[in-house]
């Protein structure tokens, strides 16, 4: 490893706007392109971040210089107004050019498949592959790789779609580029707000920097009609940046609505909001061919080395490439882990001891190993830390995921397991679960763990004879109340069951039951107290819930425990809504009462076998 020497940074922007291309006369001093950022360092490493519509102008501008043309292409994400100017860039038709062209990395289509999507002859009429330049596609994990002397760190951003900043950093000189990224927590225009462990993560990935282009479509007052689209504000931009101590902010991806009077105003509005609390942080918003220079500085000196990026997937390694390893004896458990694999077009290895598991793993290093916690021969967790011993950085990496009926968080450090996997579980868990894993991406879905008088809890709720009974109209009354007291789409009543949530009664959802591990009542009856989420999308735990994602579209979630007399929760009465919603204490409280109102109605229903109980 070597210290690099004093350098600098030149970044000129080629498209700052949003969403849509909006060229015209109201939009000359800011630009209408999209997203499109070049970065040279004072060496000649060229790299463009962003393919919008902007990179046809900065095509043209390198094709009057220097050539051949090397090159390298950091897309965040392949969303349409990221990646729709890439037909048109010129270098890239020219023999003897050659680029190296970056994504995010997801199961499914590759990064060649994906843009080779919009350059299909009924789109265009030129194909990918008659591209006269060389081209290496190339997928990114989080992490760190080198592109000629520039040091580029990626990390997850919060969006829709599977979405990287970039980190770059040059002899001391640094910028960070932040498209496409939501608020963890909710936005503030309170210059110093309380911020979320996500959002402070966001603030360490900026830390220091001399320029952050950052994602600011919207307002503060804007955002809550915005809520879950993907995008940032003004306001969090500026306190996230203030956080981190960086020396120059630059919002980007304009709305497109955003004419060049509103972007001044705003500007200076933000400007004035910040000028007692943080003068020393310069604050604009990026135009089309704007310039800002980035001066290397000797205490932010970086190390280089050569040693391999381990963040970057090469092409050949390609969603259909990969391989998952079942070290599974339960034949049942083994069919289900095996079927919902090759929903994502894997490959499947299956052992049905540890030993075996142990040689499989070491022939082919399979993107993920699943492994049953009681495996004869070598049982999972041996298999675990046989792994991690092992010289291949490879094998010390790879996602190991344990397969049991009750997990033991205090092994975790010691085996170096990267998941636990409980019995039972729901295809669709284990098909977005598996996805995850193998992408190495936070999956955020948690299921309940089961509470500790589960077996009582379970007992209790049979007692009551009221699974899989028909409606019945004292509890619909209530239900009824509750959705029009809430102004709710759905309200109901649910029954938490061994592998399932079922519904005594329900306004507002057709299904009548749904997987244990898909419920978000299941936390209720482990907490014990009420939860509320104003916003499933903004919680680790529930944004990639199915019924979250899915055609329910829970947004807003209230569960008010039931607790019958001797202290079992057998479920909730729930308020569900599908927009961010926050409601008073007071209406709160009301709630709560209807919550005791329906455990009046179980209790009196069925005295004698509570009195047994």
């Amino acid at each position: 490893m070597k210290q690099t020497a004093l350098s600098s940074l030149r970044v000129q922007f080629w498209g700052t706007r949003g969403s849509l291309a909006k060229p015209g006369k109201n939009t000359l001093k800011y630009g209408g392109n999209t997203a499109c950022v070049q970065v040279s360092s004072s060496s000649g490493t060229l790299i463009v971040i962003d393919c919008g519509t902007g990179i046809h102008d900065l095509g043209i501008a390198l094709m009057g210089g220097k050539k051949p043309i090397n090159g390298s292409i950091l897309i965040s994400h392949t969303h349409w107004d990221h990646i729709q100017g890439l037909p048109f860039f010129a270098p890239l038709f020219i023999p003897g050019n050659t680029w190296d062209i970056y994504a995010p990395h997801g199961l499914g289509q590759s990064l060649r498949e994906t843009l080779a999507g919009q350059m299909q002859y009924t789109y265009f009429p030129v194909s990918l592959e008659q591209l006269g330049a060389k081209i290496h596609y190339k997928e990114l994990l989080e992490g760190v790789f080198y592109i000629g002397d520039i040091k580029v760190t990626t990390q997850y951003l919060n969006h829709p779609a599977l979405t990287l900043g970039y980190r770059l950093e040059c002899g001391g000189a640094t910028v960070v580029y932040i498209s496409d990224h939501e608020p963890f927590s909710k936005p503030a225009s309170d210059p110093n707000p309380e911020f979320c462990p996500r959002d402070r993560h966001h603030i360490e990935f900026l830390k220091g920097a001399d320029l952050v282009i950052h994602d600011s479509q919207y307002t503060a007052a804007e955002y809550p009609q915005k809520v879950g689209w993907g995008h940032s504000t003004m306001e969090y931009s500026m306190n996230v940046c203030q956080a981190a101590g960086v020396h120059r902010l630059a919002f980007t991806h304009h709305d497109p609505l955003r004419d060049d009077a509103t972007l001044d105003r705003l500007v200076e509005e933000m400007r004035m909001s910040r000028k007692a609390v943080c003068p020393e942080m310069e604050v604009f918003a990026a135009a089309d061919r704007m310039v800002v220079e980035l001066k290397g500085n000797s205490s932010h000196l970086q190390e280089t080395t050569t040693k391999e990026p381990s963040c970057i997937v090469n092409e050949s390694e390609n969603s259909a490439e990969h391989t998952v390893l079942l070290a599974v004896s339960d034949t049942s458990l083994a069919d289900s882990l095996a079927s919902a694999a090759r929903t994502h077009g894997v490959k499947v290895l299956q052992a049905t001891d540890g030993k075996t598991a142990l040689e499989l793993a070491r022939k082919h290093l399979p993107s993920l190993v699943i492994a049953e916690e009681s495996l004869p021969v070598i049982d999972g967790l041996t298999l675990c830390h046989s792994l991690r011993s092992a010289d291949s950085s490879d094998m010390k990496t790879m996602p190991v995921v344990i397969l049991t009926r009750e997990q033991n968080r205090t092994l975790e450090t010691s085996t170096g397991i990267t998941d636990w996997l409980l019995t039972p579980f729901s295809s669709t868990f284990i098909r977005t679960h598996i996805q995850a894993w193998i992408v190495r991406t936070p999956c955020r879905w948690k299921r309940a763990q089961k509470p500790n008088d589960e077996a009582q809890r379970l007992a209790s709720l049979r007692a009551l004879d009221l699974l899989d009974t028909a409606p019945q109209e004292r509890f619909d009354r209530i239900t009824r109340i509750a959705k029009k007291l809430a102004d709710v789409p759905i309200a109901y009543i649910s029954f938490v069951d061994e592998n399932r949530q079922w519904f005594m009664s329900c306004h507002g959802l057709a299904d009548k039951e749904t997987p244990r591990d898909m419920a978000l009542c299941a936390h209720v009856v482990v907490l014990r107290i009420p939860m509320i989420i104003p916003d499933t999308l903004q919680d680790a735990r529930f944004a990639d819930n199915p019924l979250v994602t899915g055609s329910s579209r829970v947004r807003f979630y209230a569960g008010f425990p039931l607790i019958l007399p001797d202290c079992s929760c057998i479920g909730t009465l729930c308020f569900v809504d599908n927009k961010p919603r926050h409601f008073t204490d007071e209406s709160l409280s009301a709630f709560a009462d209807l919550a005791e109102l329906v455990k009046q109605e179980l209790i009196a229903g069925n005295k004698p076998q509570l009195l047994r109980s």
